[in-house]
């Protein structure tokens, strides 16, 4: 197996036209490996080691690559590669590609395949973003419930070695429509002259076309199929889904709930294939947001200054009580958006949530509240000092518990992705709103 340590070798293998040599080491690795190799290489190099990978690896490896070297490979090699190249993809990885590239590419590369996929190509591009048909193949075998198990195995061996998998054989009627899906196994067991009918349980999961990639995924996780059949607007099969498509668009999803999580608008290609120039504008528009926000901190401090300056042991404590509503409220955002994510918590059931996490935040609050009495009462200010943090610090830690819990289920009922409650956004408000609820508390107990 090779690995990124080899790179300044396969570069000095370019450098000196040792092509021979590098035929045999893309031979002898797989796909997955070389993909890793060409995305770790100086762009120079490229095109010319991937024209040298063998014809029946090539696609798997440009399958694997990142948009921007996928658009960059094909603009810069010959149209009758480009064909070759998008004919040896599958349908779906076929349609991922022709989705990220630019409209001018994408119609160029069309215009290259043969009448029958490019017709293919575009009825898969005709659903939905984010839809189940982005990513389903037609690539499947069917058979009739009437046919024979002989009939149905030659059926099989005929078709089978161009469909995506033979582990399910899907059943339809003389109306196209899906009335089973049957383990290749049952046909292995079964005698030659049963008929199709009789290996039918009927018992079958499917999904529809205009569904939603994450509905894919959940169905697959809690029936444990490899599988999911794709049926369109009357029922008829039009396509399957399989497990590693599922797998490609969580990854994707994940990475993306993760940088919204931190301030960052998503990035559509791996961060070192990323110039400077594009991180920086994926950062720099939600941290001017925050810096923004951040100035009603320091408004509210600015309008309580006499309060400071009359009791000046209040400043000490400003950090420990706007961090500690910060955490509290980026842990509680962090538990409900992952439930909401993996379809173990629904936006019906947002009293409850309420309800247990005012108690978890008294919980929390008093905690972290009897200790900051003791760290006032004994260290600065004296015991007055020490029953406002401790009563903040209950008050921020309720506060903050409930806003990090039900602004995701909030946006989520609006059909909005919760993952834009992130972290940094949500520790800004809490920030200020704690501020408000400390000096406030402050003002009143020790009659300022």
């Amino acid at each position: 197996m090779m690995n990124t340590e080899i790179f300044p070798d396969i570069e000095q293998l370019l450098d000196k036209k040792h092509w021979d040599r590098l035929k045999k080491i893309w031979a002898e690795t797989k796909p997955e490996d070389i993909a890793e190799i060409l995305i770790g290489i100086h762009q120079k190099y490229v095109v010319v080691a991937f024209r040298l990978i063998p014809k029946e690896k090539a696609a798997e490896v440009f399958s694997e690559l990142d948009p921007s070297q996928q658009e960059f490979i094909l603009t810069h090699i010959v149209d009758k590669q480009i064909r070759e190249l998008l004919e040896e993809l599958s349908p779906d990885d076929r349609t991922s590609v022709f989705e990220e590239l630019p409209e001018q590419l994408t119609q160029r590369l069309l215009n290259l395949l043969p009448a029958e996929d490019r017709k293919e190509a575009l009825g898969l591009l005709g659903y939905p973003e984010n839809s189940v048909g982005r990513i389903m193949t037609p690539d499947y075998v069917v058979v009739k419930p009437y046919w024979s198990v002989e009939r149905a195995i030659k059926h099989i061996k005929k078709i089978g070695e161009d469909a995506e998998t033979i582990n399910v054989i899907y059943v339809e009627d003389d109306q196209l429509k899906l009335v089973d899906d049957i383990p290749i196994r049952r046909f292995l067991l079964a005698e030659p002259k049963q008929l199709v009918a009789d290996l039918m349980d009927h018992d079958f999961v499917y999904i529809h076309s205009l569904e939603d990639q994450e509905d894919a995924y959940k169905m697959i996780k809690k029936y444990d199929v490899n599988v999911l059949p794709v049926i369109g607007e009357e029922g008829v099969l039009i396509g399957i889904v399989t497990v590693d498509d599922i797998l490609d668009v969580i990854e994707e999803e994940t990475t993306e709930d993760f940088q919204k999580s931190s301030a960052i608008v998503p990035i559509e290609e791996k961060y070192y294939t990323a110039s400077s120039l594009t991180l920086y504008k994926k950062r720099i528009g939600w941290l001017f947001i925050l810096l923004l926000t951040d100035f009603f901190s320091s408004s509210i401090i600015a309008h309580f200054q006499n309060s400071l300056k009359e009791v000046i042991a209040l400043a000490f404590f400003i950090p420990i009580l706007i961090d500690s509503g910060g955490n509290i409220a980026a842990q509680a955002s962090t538990l409900v958006v992952r439930a909401l994510a993996t379809g173990s918590l629904s936006v019906r059931k947002w009293f409850s949530v309420m309800k247990k996490e005012l108690l978890i935040g008294l919980l929390i609050g008093l905690t972290l509240g009897i200790t900051l009495y003791v760290r006032g009462f004994f260290w600065r200010g004296g015991p007055t000092v020490g029953m406002v943090v401790a009563l903040s610090m209950v008050a921020i830690s309720l506060w903050a518990n409930l806003l990090g819990s039900l602004l995701p289920i909030l946006l989520t009922k609006f059909k909005l992705d919760p993952a834009v409650i992130s972290s940094p956004l949500l520790t800004t408000v809490v920030d200020s709103t704690g501020l408000l609820i400390y000096f406030t508390l402050a003002d009143y107990i020790f009659h300022l």
